[in-house]
């Protein structure tokens, strides 16, 4: 009977709650967050204090919308909402300086709601003191995006080609645009993959077919809305009339055999030089004891 008589006097704090501002919020999955609730410039007697902190937007939290429930200095988990259990907390050093503030722990995709904190004060009778409001929602930013496009001399013009650009932990699920940079029209993409994670962020792997042009120009847009974020990848190449792709691209192999030539090229000559100095030394030391030899038989001739 007690606990029927709390639920009507949650209903009855929902419909009449006051008009507050709405503070928002914006954490990552997986992160501890505070609910702020501060009505400063009062202390507080615990015994005489209740703190609710329930769901506001209840359309979506079936019978259950209580977050956390602090009755006389105790914590009433009876109340509780099972998805909360172990992961709600007060600041019990701050409760008598008026700060009912609540830490929820681990936060998940769907603790995305509108909280909202009742303060009641029982002295003579019971009476609400003060009132707020903060809105969670989930975000997380997207990586650098990472597009792969065709293999430089692999393809010639009107051939279909394949381009893939991937990106990963964020939070929620992306927008992702592909644009033809040579026009900046819309491209379509062909596919879309996304991958959620254990902490709740996604990985996201899209992938465009179209025809090779002679000079393309493919850029990859990865759209986060909550943050308003956008970050994109873009590919770049142009090719000559009989097919072959020029421009700021390298290619690895034929670099290699370029630099294997010219060391072996360096080495033969740093050999024949060699060869050279040791054949000169090897002569003048000859040559002079040569004409060591023969002065000294001289000298003895006479």
């Amino acid at each position: 009977m007690k606990r029927r008589g709390y639920g009507f006097l949650l209903l009855f704090l929902h419909i009449l709650r006051a008009v507050t501002a709405l503070e928002k919020i914006v954490s990552k999955p997986g992160e501890n967050v505070t609910l702020s609730c501060i009505y400063p410039g009062r202390e507080f007697s615990l015994d005489n204090l209740r703190v609710y902190w329930q769901i506001a937007d209840d359309e979506d939290t079936g019978p259950c919308s209580v977050v956390h429930a602090l009755i006389s200095g105790q914590d009433n988990e009876s109340l509780q909402c099972s998805q909360f259990k172990n992961r709600t907390q007060l600041f019990w050093d701050k409760l008598g300086d008026g700060n009912f503030s609540l830490l929820l722990f681990n936060v998940r995709r769907n603790d995305e709601h509108t909280y909202q904190c009742v303060v009641m004060q029982t002295i003579e009778y019971t009476k609400v003191i003060h009132q707020e409001q903060v809105d969670l929602s989930l975000a997380a930013s997207y990586s650098q995006p990472i597009l792969s496009g065709p293999i430089r001399n692999s393809y010639s013009t009107g051939e279909e080609v394949t381009f893939s650009c991937r990106s990963d932990n964020g939070y929620p699920e992306p927008n992702v645009y592909w644009i033809n940079r040579t026009d900046n029209t819309l491209l379509s993409q062909s596919d879309f993959n996304i991958t959620q994670h254990p902490n709740g962020t996604y990985s996201v792997l899209s992938t465009l077919k179209v025809k090779a042009t002679s000079d393309m120009q493919i850029e990859c847009f990865i759209e986060n809305k909550i943050l308003q974020e956008n970050t994109s990848a873009n590919y770049t190449e142009e090719m000559q009339s009989n097919g072959s792709s020029t421009g700021s691209h390298k290619d690895p192999a034929k670099s290699g055999q370029g630099a294997q030539a010219a060391a072996v090229v360096s080495v033969v000559i740093l050999m024949a030089f060699l060869t050279v100095l040791i054949c000169w030394l090897w002569r003048r030391r000859s040559s002079q004891l040569v004409s060591y030899t023969g002065n000294k038989a001289l000298h003895l001739c006479d």
